[in-house]
């Protein structure tokens, strides 16, 4: 199958979107871009956030305007939005902002892993979400940044990593063989230059388990959802039943309570392995077997029951 509506240039090369969750001038972004541009294989655009949207998830805007204002990236064709990220991919592959559709959408680098059920909350993830709901071809691409181990460089080498994974893709794409039942979310362990290759990989169940505090300010503790801040270790607080201060209003901050991970072949366990993790993601969250047998009979159950009463 091939993208809705997407060409090839004039000089015969790819376009590749940009969007991402850190927004416009994240360093994760400016180095994914600066590498593609710097392969004279591809044509580039982007279009991301105007400033950090981590963890906003799928959320879009929709009672206003978008204000849209353009930025210069060396290389590329670049606009910054006023909105989420699902937003830019919405806005980037419209033929709105562009005269064209994009081939290929990358959301990315995230400054930060993205596997399990963090996926959910990921912006990073949903701006690729949104181009493979329209039938785009579409990448997430996230860095597993580790505090006071990792550097601004290691972004760059990362982008470099999957090179060839966005060229073979593309390939696909212009062949008419690419599939556009998926899309792939991608992360880079840590140690870039000694990882172990790619390895396809399924979505686990790790998660951080959060809790919350209560706290005497908007801006205390107001950074712990942010990808590019977020204290991993978990957290003890003497919790508290009911709200002690007799205030009209009240200030709560999320904290790290509890970390669960699996392994076992899933996305955070081959990471965790030096992998750089495939992983094909859809948009649709689908009961296993066992369930659907489950809700089948307790359904039927319930409608003999209500034919039965008087």
């Amino acid at each position: 199958m091939e993208s809705n509506g997407s060409v090839y240039n004039s000089h015969n090369l790819p376009t590749v979107m940009v969007t991402n969750d850190d927004g416009v001038d994240a360093p994760g972004l400016r180095a994914l871009v600066s590498v593609l541009v710097s392969t004279n294989r591809f044509n580039v655009l982007v279009c991301a956030p105007d400033s950090e949207k981590s963890a906003v998830s799928h959320s879009i805007t929709w009672r206003h305007a978008v204000p849209v204002k353009r930025v210069e990236i060396s290389g590329a064709t670049a606009f910054a939005v006023t909105g989420t990220p699902a937003d830019c991919a919405s806005l980037g592959i419209s033929k709105a902002l562009f005269s064209s559709v994009p081939d290929l959408v990358i959301s990315g680098i995230n400054m930060g892993s993205n596997c399990g059920y963090h996926i959910v909350y990921s912006g990073t993830v949903a701006g690729a979400r949104e181009a493979f709901v329209n039938d785009v071809p579409s990448i997430s691409l996230s860095y597993d940044w580790v505090h006071g181990k990792s550097t601004i460089d290691d972004f760059a080498l990362a982008a470099e990593a999957c090179i060839p994974l966005f060229t073979a893709i593309l390939a696909d794409i212009k062949n008419k063989t690419y599939p556009l039942n998926c899309f792939l979310n991608i992360t880079v362990p840590t140690n870039v230059p000694t990882h172990k290759g790619y390895r396809l990989t399924k979505q686990g169940k790790s998660f951080i388990r959060t809790g919350w505090k209560q706290v005497t300010s908007e801006t205390e503790g107001g950074k712990m959802l942010s990808t590019m801040t977020m204290d991993m270790t978990p957290t003890q607080t003497k919790q508290q039943s009911v709200v002690t201060i007799q205030e009209d209003q009240f200030f709560f901050s999320r904290e790290v309570r509890a970390k669960q991970v699996d392994s076992d072949g899933t996305d955070y366990g081959s990471l965790q392995e030096g992998y750089i993790t495939v992983t094909p993601i859809t948009a649709l969250f689908n009961v296993d077997l066992d369930g659907v047998t489950f809700l089948n009979e307790w359904l039927r159950s319930v409608g003999e029951c209500c034919n039965s009463t008087p």
